[in-house]
């Protein structure tokens, strides 16, 4: 990357993403034979805003999301991520302080990331651990006051009757609640939520969605949360961004996304963003038109 360039990002840095919860400038991941995961990627979302990552499988959603959490770096000379106003990466490195940065930074997976022996409230409070001494992070014990803050986070999230319960017991829709309880404890000030309804039932998504929703109205947290549902980005995300190939196709107010623009964005992989209840009998008036242009 040219000197003047390296300057800019640098300046941009300092002087811009202190206003956002997350700052993200050319970011580009390739795999294997050259294949990008991310091309040139740049998107920033403001506190309080809760954004919804849009695409099919293979779209580079999920692999945006471990980039801000800092999980893995970018290419080489690709830009940079801050996340509240702490650098994560840039120019392919991680920062040397990215732990420290994660301390803030919620991630909800896909598949929980529960300990399944362990009590539901036990995995609640590993929220802590950045913040409590070593050797109680080894002995997993906690304070009362600790267990209490436990404790109402599971309430906020509706399973507090299951805090003692051991966390392979409780259903799938439950266990995603448990971890979204856990970024609470952890005082999280940006929520990255990945597929967090891929593999839940249609009611235990409602009640998922439900429950990020909430966070985000009432603590003001940042919340971005990767789907394929279009009918789900609708209804919980004012803003969409849109990927398609590792590169953002779109990027602005959810109600914009009408169906010529997604059909033209999306081609043949749009039938993978409609559930099919809303192709046989769309739920939302909008989406009756996008099911006329799958089922075409």
């Amino acid at each position: 990357m040219p000197q003047k360039q390296n300057a800019d990002i640098d300046e941009h840095i300092k002087g811009v993403a202190m206003n956002y919860a997350i700052d993200v400038q050319g970011l580009s991941k390739s795999f294997h034979a050259g294949a990008k995961a991310l091309d040139d990627v740049s998107l920033q979302v403001a506190d309080g805003e809760m954004v919804a990552l849009l695409g099919a499988s293979g779209s580079g959603k999920s692999t945006l999301l471990r980039h801000l959490a800092g999980f893995v770096a970018g290419d080489a000379a690709s830009g940079s991520v801050t996340v509240n106003g702490q650098l994560i990466q840039r120019r392919g490195k991680l920062s040397r302080q990215v732990r420290g940065a994660r301390a803030s930074i919620g991630f909800v997976f896909q598949q929980f990331n529960l300990v399944g022996r362990l009590p539901v409230i036990t995995n609640v409070l590993t929220g802590m651990l950045p913040r409590v001494p070593l050797w109680r992070s080894l002995t997993r014990w906690f304070r009362r006051d600790e267990v209490r803050a436990g404790l109402d986070a599971l309430a906020q999230v509706g399973i507090d009757d299951y805090a003692f319960q051991r966390a392979s017991t409780l259903s799938g829709g439950q266990q995603q609640r448990a971890a979204i309880a856990r970024t609470l404890v952890q005082n999280a000030r940006v929520i990255l939520a990945d597929e967090p309804i891929a593999s839940l039932d249609p009611e235990s998504s409602r009640r998922v969605m439900d429950t990020l929703a909430q966070i985000n109205r009432s603590r003001k947290v940042a919340v971005v949360v990767s789907l394929h549902q279009v009918d789900v980005a609708l209804r919980y995300c004012p803003r969409v961004v849109a990927l398609r190939h590792g590169k953002v196709v779109y990027d602005g107010p959810s109600a914009n996304l009408t169906p010529a623009m997604l059909s033209e964005l999306y081609g043949s992989e749009l039938s993978e963003l409609l559930p099919e209840a809303a192709i046989a009998a769309p739920a939302m008036p909008g989406l009756a038109p996008l099911a006329r242009l799958v089922a075409a």
